[in-house]
């Protein structure tokens, strides 16, 4: 992934490209295992494209929502980490919220997504949301080269398709909200939030 400008964050034509690699690597027999790799230093993946999103209408938000679910299912998704969408009046979505509780039990999981807190690479493998951790290298490519040494053992694939639909139904309920859009907003004018509960 190499979208510096936007530290590699997912809008339409970053997720459609990379739908469309997807699905050309799907069709290629000797592809057995494959890693997603950032070509910014620094940054694996900023999340959403919430400026981008910003910009969409109700409509197109749920279009994009749903392409992104499709890129995530696809995908069967020194890192921080955290589900902070509550903190710009979003839902957690494309499956994060349904795999937490299962990682972590249901309060802790409520605990991390309705404060937004993020976490360093070490608490994360603390609480169980990452199996491995490791101290970063000249290159900046150390996570690469451990998951590079995990693929040799293909891990069974997870069926998330129950918890992507539960996902698909709250989000669809959390587009039309004011506090969504003030997220948005707030995010873009780097100030905290002013949430009403509408």
């Amino acid at each position: 992934m190499n979208r510096p400008r936007a530290r590699n964050a997912l809008g339409y034509v970053f997720v459609s490209e990379l739908l469309e690699a997807l699905a050309r690597l799907r069709e290629d027999r000797q592809v057995r295992v494959l890693l997603f790799r950032s070509g910014v230093k620094g940054v694996f993946c900023a999340g959403a494209d919430l400026k981008e999103r910003e910009q969409m209408s109700e409509a197109e938000v749920g279009v994009f929502v749903q392409r992104l679910r499709g890129l995530m299912n696809d995908i069967a998704s020194s890192a921080v980490m955290g589900l902070i969408e509550t903190t710009r009046g979003l839902l957690p979505g494309a499956g994060g919220t349904q795999r937490l509780p299962r990682c972590l039990g249901v309060a802790l999981a409520k605990e991390l997504i309705f404060t937004g807190r993020r976490l360093n690479g070490v608490q994360a493998q603390a609480l169980g949301l990452v199996n491995h951790t490791v101290a970063q290298n000249e290159e900046g490519d150390a996570a690469y080269h451990q998951a590079r040494a995990l693929a040799q053992e293909i891990l069974p694939q997870v069926d998330i398709a129950s918890g992507m639909a539960i996902e698909e139904m709250c989000y669809a309920q959390n587009i039309p909200t004011r506090d969504r859009l003030e997220g948005m907003a707030a995010f873009r004018e780097k100030r905290p939030p002013k949430f009403v509960g509408k």
